[in-house]
């Protein structure tokens, strides 16, 4: 009895191990049976692409022993079975991830054609500060250029107010001058009109005497 026991125990993780899952091929249907020939019982019917556990294969008999996810055994015929899905559902699941891959194809389009927006917009606006920051810079130095004559024009400003001052100064002490001579110069004239009157009044008293002198003389010769 003990020895059964380990068999059936052996059975079983050999079994366990060599198990791999198979796919139903491209066959609409196919029979579960009982046993390994037509003989036997069918089980239930197995539609295409159905997942199963590969248990193990009888190369004489043309079957292979199968386990659903629902824990229930039984026995197909080998030639029915495939290491991957049917085609049908390998062309469903590609179109699927087809449609999945378009779908976030057009999201990142959709994405890459408003980051380019705005990536142009950047552009644009960063071209405009640009424009701006250059005229503002022309308009500083422009500006400091005037400063600079400001400060310049001002010193001169201010030297010429200075020098104005000073000629202002000088027109009024020639304007001083100017009219101290001028009542320097009436006073010679009069001066020298008083002498000129009193000049000819003393030739005028001389000259009569003179000449009746003269008369007087001539009369005694």
């Amino acid at each position: 009895m003990k020895k059964i026991v380990i068999f059936l125990l052996i059975s079983v993780a050999t079994t366990a191990a060599y198990a791999e899952t198979r796919y139903i091929t491209d066959r609409l249907e196919i029979t579960m049976r009982s046993g390994e020939s037509n003989q036997h019982k069918i089980l239930r019917m197995l539609s295409s692409g159905t997942q199963l556990e590969l248990i193990q294969t009888n190369t004489d008999s043309g079957y292979s022993q199968v386990r659903l996810k629902n824990g229930s055994q039984g026995w197909v015929i080998t030639r029915y079975l495939e290491q991957q899905r049917s085609a049908r559902e390998r062309l469903a699941a590609n179109e699927k991830q087809l449609a999945r891959i378009k779908s976030e194809n057009r999201v990142l389009n959709d994405k890459f054609s408003e980051l380019t927006r705005k990536h142009s917009a950047l552009n644009n606006k960063t071209n405009k500060l640009s424009a701006d920051n250059e005229k503002q810079s022309k308009e500083f130095a422009r500006v400091r250029s005037i400063s600079s004559n400001a400060l310049t024009l001002d010193s001169e400003n201010t030297s010429l107010r200075e020098q104005t001052r000073q000629l202002e100064r000088a027109h009024q002490a020639l304007q001083l001058e100017n009219g101290s001579l001028k009542d320097r110069s009436d006073r010679d004239w009069f001066i020298v009109g008083s002498g000129v009157i009193l000049l000819g009044m003393m030739i005028g008293l001389i000259i009569p005497k003179i000449r009746w002198r003269k008369k007087s003389d001539w009369s005694s010769l």
